[in-house]
């Protein structure tokens, strides 16, 4: 009777403070070699995000509201990496794979902040891409900072009332199931579903987060972009350049609403993905953005490309 109560006593009484990311763990010695094209893609997000926050800040002629911001979604796209990448590798190469559950929940909520912040920066470019082509005589006075606040302060408020609260449920919940999350960072639901009791409110609000951000940023973009094609095309000024733009953009965004709407919706509904199949789309969701939009924001701009070409030629950026 006594040896079975203290049996009992770690399910009931004991919370893990500390857990193992076992990520990719069934590929045992094929790990090690899975690091190599992940460093390839960190390597590529860090030296072309670093590469154009730096002509951005160094060049005065590309301190217009566009440029700004492809110099903060640049700066979102190297930090999303650096949040995770490195642990990942260490864990693939060396099995450094222990986290506190405060590390946990830290680098939960930089992810899924930051993320959002992300997804809000794309609906802010369409913004100001939409004044630009449809609105150029006010494009100037909607554009001010002083202005710009007002369209830009209620989707912030969101993000961090819905991610604040998603990860501050998170942990309140009492882990005695087991300390390993099967993935290679704390994604919100890998962590969650291992709690006892009912996590019905975290899933919730997970959810919520999922459809409330990158969902309905989307749905505003895409609006955002009818409008612009509708009125370039019934302008009948020259719209190569803009559709070429718009188009682009809307693919990077689809790409990366897909890859986080799966990542989101594999722990909600019944699937077929494997486990190693779930971590990859999670781990893409973040990559895939930051590796593709230096190129989408940064080559395909032609100031931009301008600065890029005359570094490479003559080994210095334009003149100020």
């Amino acid at each position: 009777m006594i040896v079975s109560s203290i049996q009992d006593l770690p399910l009931q009484n004991i919370s893990f403070k500390t857990f193992k990311l076992n990520g990719f763990y069934n590929l045992e010695e094929w790990r090690p070699i899975l690091s190599v094209p992940y460093l390839l893609m960190f390597l590529l997000s860090t030296i072309s995000n670093s590469f154009l926050i730096f002509l951005v800040i160094s060049q005065r002629s590309l301190h217009s509201p566009m440029f700004v911001l492809i110099g903060l979604m640049a700066f979102v796209d190297l930090f999303l990496p650096i949040v995770f990448v490195p642990n990942m590798l260490l864990n693939f190469l060396f099995e450094w794979d222990d986290i506190s559950l405060v590390g946990c929940l830290i680098q939960m909520f930089c992810i899924h902040y930051v993320g959002a912040f992300q997804s809000t920066l794309l609906l802010w470019m369409s913004l100001d891409r939409f004044f630009a082509i449809c609105r150029p005589l006010y494009y100037h006075k909607c554009m001010q900072m002083s202005s710009f606040l007002k369209f830009i302060i209620v989707p912030v408020i969101r993000n961090i009332i819905l991610v604040t609260t998603m990860v501050s449920l998170a942990g309140k919940l009492h882990y005695c199931l087991r300390n390993e999350i099967d993935h290679c960072f704390c994604e919100h639901m890998a962590l969650v579903q291992l709690a006892c009791g009912d996590i019905s409110i975290n899933n919730l609000v997970g959810l919520l987060t999922a459809l409330l951000v990158p969902t309905v940023d989307f749905i505003f973009i895409t609006v955002s972009y009818v409008i612009i094609f509708a009125s370039v095309m019934k302008s009948g000024r020259s719209h190569s350049k803009a559709i070429n733009t718009c188009v682009t953009h809307i693919i990077v965004i689809t790409g990366s609403l897909v890859f986080a709407l799966m990542a989101f919706l594999s722990y909600r509904i019944r699937n077929n993905f494997s486990p190693n199949s779930r971590i990859f789309i999670s781990t893409m969701y973040i990559l895939f953005a930051s590796c593709f939009n230096p190129i989408i924001y940064g080559l395909r701009t032609k100031e931009l490309r301008e600065h890029l070409l005359k570094f490479i030629n003559h080994g210095k950026v334009l003149p100020q």
